[in-house]
């Protein structure tokens, strides 16, 4: 890498679109939120370059979860399709971004050694997998809708059905991890965790919508999600925006 390489700079996060670190009807937030206010620090060159990722590194079948644990049979559960872009602040697609996916089954439960939900197993579905966007930001993947679950926030909270994502665009500065939501789903209102973010336009973010127009007839529905990264400091042209 040569000294005379010249790296964007990213314009800071937007926090008052996110959530609070601590809110009481969130409990675990209140021991694992800071005490101090946040020490706000200039970008270096860790922050502003890579990271290196080849698409070498991904093997054909991570973006379909159908598929990709396949035991001899399919997972059981609701087939679809999710997908969208991958844009920056400016509407400008951020192509080659990792996005890592991962979720519980059918049944509401993850396939993980800490999950004690009493929904069975799918021996079919291993809940995760990845994709990258492709010139455009464009990506998608196949997968199971996963079910909603029990957690012990109250007596009786459920999480709403998600999908977590984890995203890394051009530069470390860009990584979001983030949840997606299903349209019409009566837990969302209910839910403690999507209680604490109070912009209501950012809420509906996480929300995907049915695309009925992506479906695959006979086999799954489709959902349409976008997702935003922080964009660079670069000079913006008009002739680079996308056409509407």
């Amino acid at each position: 890498m040569g000294s005379s390489q010249v790296f964007d700079e990213y314009y800071p996060r937007n926090f008052a679109m996110h959530p609070p670190a601590y809110d009481p009807k969130y409990k675990t937030s209140v021991l694992r939120s800071p005490r101090q206010a946040l020490i706000s620090i200039d970008p270096t060159l860790t922050e502003v370059s890579g990271p290196q990722l080849s698409s070498f590194e991904l093997s054909p079948l991570d973006h379909d979860l159908i598929l990709n644990h396949a035991q001899g049979g399919l997972p059981i559960g609701e087939r679809i399709v999710v997908h969208g872009y991958i844009l920056d602040e400016h509407a400008r697609p951020v192509p080659n971004a990792l996005i890592e996916i991962w979720q519980a089954n059918a049944g509401g439960r993850y396939r993980h050694a800490n999950d004690r939900y009493l929904a069975p197993l799918d021996p079919n579905f291993g809940g995760c997998g990845r994709t990258r966007s492709d010139q455009n930001g464009y990506y998608f993947f196949r997968t199971i809708r996963p079910g909603p679950y029990p957690w012990r926030n109250r007596m009786n909270d459920w999480r709403p059905a998600h999908i977590h994502f984890s995203l890394s665009g051009k530069a470390w500065c860009q990584r979001l991890i983030t949840q997606m939501y299903f349209e019409g789903d009566p837990l969302i209102q209910r839910d403690a965790i999507l209680g604490t973010v109070s912009d209501l336009g950012a809420l509906q973010q996480l929300v995907a919508r049915l695309d009925i127009h992506a479906a695959v007839p006979f086999d799954s529905l489709a959902y349409r999600f976008d997702m935003v990264l922080r964009a660079s400091r670069e000079t913006l042209f008009e002739s680079r925006l996308p056409e509407c």
